[in-house]
């Protein structure tokens, strides 16, 4: 397991890649009202990415159609924008990246769709706050293992699972590079984090089990037992200063 250090004229240009990761959120979650389609917020997403002259990393990655993922409800991620017409109550999950001078961003967030039930409101609360328990283990001289152990601590204490076939990742040049950053305590150290290192951390958690299945689609993973899953990430850099969110505006 291996990871680039970035130096600072890089995490300059990821920095400028995340701002148009955090402009397609706030784009898409302007959208996301009652009576969109997901297909809808694609679009929404599309109109940033033009505007800022930025490239989709989503796009045409291993044959996916779009340049979000829109996860509704039980869809854990990798969600295919479509017909599906968002109703009051539901919530669903934005995933997407942006390519700026070569340098990828990636972030997803979770929101409801109007009003939303208590258990499901609590259950985006607990993702988020699991998300930033993991980015504040993001110093140097800690390890790898402490973003997924402080991530599981808060799902966990909640009552809620954490889904282990999908983990967060390093991301630079490309928007999978080592290493794997589990969601959970992985049973070993895992490398130093050191200031230069880049990673994606993205807690998915389930109101129920923490077991997933793909749909007929190839990229749709729901929940084993039908319940509700969230899904919130940032790419953030490991400083000197400790860590730096990189996609948020």
């Amino acid at each position: 397991m291996g990871w680039v250090k970035r130096s600072a004229s890089e995490i300059a240009k990821m920095r400028r890649a995340g701002r148009v990761v955090a402009e397609m959120h706030e784009a898409t979650r302007a959208a996301a009202r009652e009576g969109a389609t997901t297909a809808d917020l694609d679009r929404a997403a599309r109109a940033v990415l033009d505007r800022r002259g930025a490239r989709s990393n989503f796009l045409n990655y291993h044959g996916f159609p779009a340049v979000i993922c829109a996860s509704p409800n039980d869809v854990v991620v990798h969600g295919i924008p479509g017909p599906y017409r968002l109703k009051e109550g539901d919530i669903v999950s934005i995933d997407c990246g942006a390519i700026v001078e070569g340098y990828h961003g990636d972030a997803a967030f979770t929101m409801g769709i109007g009003a939303i039930a208590p258990a499901a409101r609590r259950l985006l609360e607990v993702t988020e706050a699991s998300l930033w328990a993991g980015i504040e283990q993001m110093r140097a001289g800690n390890r790898l293992n402490h973003i997924g152990r402080a991530v599981q601590e808060v799902a966990e204490k909640a009552g809620f699972s954490v889904v282990r076939e999908y983990t967060g990742h390093g991301i630079g040049t490309a928007m999978h590079e080592d290493p794997s950053v589990p969601n959970y305590y992985p049973g070993h150290p895992g490398p130093l984090l050191q200031p230069g290192m880049v990673l994606a951390v993205e807690p998915m958690v389930n109101a129920g089990r923490s077991g997933t299945r793909t749909l007929d689609d190839g990229w749709s993973v729901v929940t084993i037992d039908g319940g509700l899953s969230a899904h919130f990430e940032h790419t953030i850099a490991v400083t000197e200063d400790g860590p730096e969110v990189l996609t948020r505006l």
